[in-house]
């Protein structure tokens, strides 16, 4: 991963990936055919955690608040993870190759759908405009840590991700809730 974000899929070499793994170049071979099975390989992976988290952080509680709070959390650690993940994920120079935008819309689609049916189940607006809601609050969450990732720390994660589930929280929750 490390090769991949530093130089992009097509500038890393199996070479320098098989001396970064600590692996000779016919090790590396065997377990991947080829480099862009390996970069496949390391964005399922990723997107799985990714999800993982996510999904985690919105069941984490029924309370709608905090199930906000939560997700932009958790959003954030996973933009500020030291190994990088989140360029892999989003800012790839395969990010148009069909397989790969394939796979992060099966995220974002995954995502946007586990929050359009709480936002749908607590205010019974239709499908279509819960998943809406859904992609909006996936998209502020996604866009806002990855600009916050560029200020370099001089906003405390806690302090950033809190801001932005605070103007969620005060978005969402003016939508009619049905008893």
């Amino acid at each position: 991963m490390e090769v991949f974000v530093a130089n992009g899929f097509h500038g890393a070499a199996m070479d320098e990936i098989a001396e970064t793994a600590h692996v000779s170049k016919p090790v590396l071979y065997q377990h991947f055919p080829s480099k862009r099975e390996l970069y496949m390989a390391l964005l399922d992976s990723h997107l799985a955690t990714l999800t993982d988290q996510m999904l985690t952080a919105l069941n984490s509680t029924s309370d709608n608040k905090e199930r906000v709070q939560a997700v932009m959390r958790a959003y954030y650690r996973f933009i500020a993870g030291d190994d990088q993940a989140h360029r892999l994920v989003f800012e790839s120079d395969l990010i148009n190759d069909p397989d790969v935008s394939s796979r992060l819309e099966t995220f974002n689609r995954t995502f946007a759908d586990a929050v359009a049916k709480v936002i749908a189940e607590d205010t019974k607006l239709p499908p279509l405009e819960a998943q809406l809601l859904g992609r909006g609050l996936a998209g502020m969450a996604q866009v806002s840590a990855r600009y916050w990732l560029e200020t370099d720390g001089d906003l405390d994660l806690d302090v950033a991700s809190d801001l932005i589930y605070r103007l969620a929280w005060r978005g969402i929750s003016r939508f009619p809730k049905e008893s």
